[in-house]
């Protein structure tokens, strides 16, 4: 793998093989924590679980998660049946879905937040807090220029 910074597929690349990774990773351990979720389903529950108290749309979800709106509403259909998510309809709004997480969507969360956590200490290592914000202020820059 090349580390020119005049390659200019280099840090897609060496972003998209790490993403992966890193998911390949979690999804074994959740899988042999016998928790029954996907990758795609945990990042959906821990925005929903943030969301708790007042409950998030579908929508927003979609954007936050930066999944499209049919994605979302396939996993959100998966984590109703599996009985983890609720989704009711917005008050002011009878086009729009809020979404909460059940008593069980709850406890799903708790029992595989630890095994995040791990998965994200493993990846980080011994890098410091410096090396995080560097990484991050990267990664925003990215971001924004892709976006313009």
């Amino acid at each position: 793998m090349t580390t020119n910074p005049n390659d200019t597929r280099a840090y897609f690349f060496k972003i998209d093989t790490t993403i992966k990774k890193i998911r390949q990773i979690l999804q074994k351990k959740l899988d042999a924590a016998g928790l029954d979720i996907t990758v795609d389903q945990w990042v959906l529950l821990d925005h929903v679980f943030r969301f708790q108290e007042t409950g998030i749309s579908q929508n927003e979800l979609a954007e936050m998660t930066v999944k499209d709106a049919p994605t979302v509403t396939r996993i959100i259909d998966l984590l109703v049946k599996k009985g983890l998510a609720l989704r009711t309809m917005a008050e002011n709004d009878r086009r729009r879905f809020i979404i909460h997480l059940t008593d069980m969507g709850i406890e799903k969360y708790q029992e595989a937040y630890p095994i995040v956590v791990e998965v994200r200490r493993k990846g980080w290592g011994n890098l410091s807090e410096e090396d995080y914000k560097v990484f991050v202020r990267i990664l925003d820059s990215i971001y924004v220029n892709i976006n313009t």
